[in-house]
């Protein structure tokens, strides 16, 4: 009890001063550091504050510069895109141009195999493969040659057309992600700290695998743009591909087309003059034909003509063979009677020239059926080919496409 109610220890008044000046001293350092402290904390938030400017001020920059290069990007795109789509509509035309050549191929191929077909129907001597057949053959295989290609030049310039229509659509989605980007570099541009909609936004500075680098983000676009050239470079060349075949396949139908009607013209005047000919020996061998019938009749009327005289003479003959005894005398007269007689006979026994007239007279009919088929044959071949083909023909007229 006695220690639990002891007074507490006096400290000697040196140790007071001591533990007084104490306090002073750590006051004052305290003190000392805390102005330091708030010194630099006043040097670190002006430094903050300089720098979150500057950096602001760079960031500032660089999306305006971001900006601009879009816009760059964007524009040159704009141009690409505009020229393609140009040139895919001109090229439309050009397609639209050997899709009407190709068609007008179609009729004159027909009309040139329908002569080949119609000549077939030539008769005789003049199913000749002439002149006129060598240049209808020689029209169809160019006519099926220039088929054949513009078939497949239609075919390249649809697919030159669908690789137009790719690098368009191609500009067009990276036109449509310029125009986001610029929007979004634009909104980013008036931020400000004042701005109602900012706000924290974690994970925000993390760098996923999406993103690509500035040098890939300006391949990406030179690619597109040289795809573009190269397709449009590439139109431009089929389209004066186009233009020289299109003039060159119709200069050659039309060099041909205008072989076969000359030789169509040729063929009819020799057919012609041929005809003219067999008619004109025709009505020679008509002629004559009625020369040796009236021969044939004139002989015939001879041999008649002789019957009363060889009847006249051979009664005389048989009279004086009744004369009496002596009187049956071989005279002069029985003499000439007699020889009368043999003459007359003999001449009408003769028949070699009305056997060698008649044997004329039926050649000269065979020669004039001959000559009557021979011309209807020539006939026939004038009608197919002046009437039946060369009219035919009128219908056929090369265009320049």
């Amino acid at each position: 009890m006695a220690r639990l109610v002891q007074a507490p220890p006096e400290f000697h008044p040196s140790e007071w001063d001591i533990a007084n000046k104490m306090q002073c001293a750590s006051t004052e350092s305290q003190k000392s550091r805390s102005q330091r402290t708030i010194a630099e904390s006043r040097r670190l938030l002006d430094e903050i504050e300089k720098t979150t400017q500057k950096t602001r001020s760079d960031v500032n920059k660089k999306i305006e510069q971001r900006q601009e290069e879009i816009k760059f990007w964007k524009q040159e795109l704009d141009n690409k895109l505009e020229q393609i789509v140009h040139e895919t509509e001109v090229l439309l035309t050009f397609k639209t141009r050997l899709e009407k050549s190709l068609e007008s191929c179609e009729e004159p191929l027909v009309i040139a195999q329908k002569c080949l077909l119609n000549r077939q129907r030539r008769a005789g001597i003049d199913l000749v493969h002439d002149e006129v057949e060598q240049e209808l053959v020689k029209e169809a295989e160019v006519l099926q040659g220039v088929i054949a290609l513009l078939g497949r030049t239609l075919e390249q310039t649809n697919e030159q057309i669908r690789l137009n229509r790719s690098a368009k659509y191609n500009l067009e989605m990276e036109l449509k992600d310029k125009f986001t980007a610029l929007m979004i570099d634009d909104y980013c541009a008036t931020l400000t700290n004042n701005t109602p909609d900012i706000r924290y936004a974690d994970n925000t500075v993390k760098i996923e695998g999406n993103f690509v680098s500035p040098e890939d983000w300006i391949d990406f676009s030179n690619i597109n743009v040289e795809k573009a050239d190269k397709q449009r470079n590439n139109s431009l060349a089929l389209r004066a591909l186009i233009d020289g075949i299109l003039s060159q396949t119709a200069n050659d139908m039309r060099k041909q087309c205008e072989m076969v009607n000359a030789a169509f013209r040729n063929r009819v005047k020799e057919v012609k003059d041929a005809k003219h000919k067999l008619e004109t020996l025709l009505a020679m061998v008509m002629n004559e034909t009625a020369s040796q019938e009236k021969n044939i009749a004139a002989l015939k009327k001879a041999i008649a003509d002789k019957e009363g005289p060889l009847k006249v003479a051979q009664t005389r003959l048989e009279a004086r063979n009744h004369r009496p005894n002596v009187e049956l005398c071989y005279d002069t007269v029985q003499y000439r009677l007699i020889n009368e007689v043999q003459e007359i006979t003999k001449n009408t026994q003769r028949q070699d020239a009305l056997a060698q007239a008649e044997t004329e007279l039926k050649g000269l009919s065979r020669r004039q059926l001959s000559l009557e088929e021979e011309i209807q044959v020539k006939e026939n071949t004038l009608y197919i080919d002046e009437v039946l083909c060369m009219q035919m023909r009128e219908s056929v007229y090369i265009n320049n496409f």
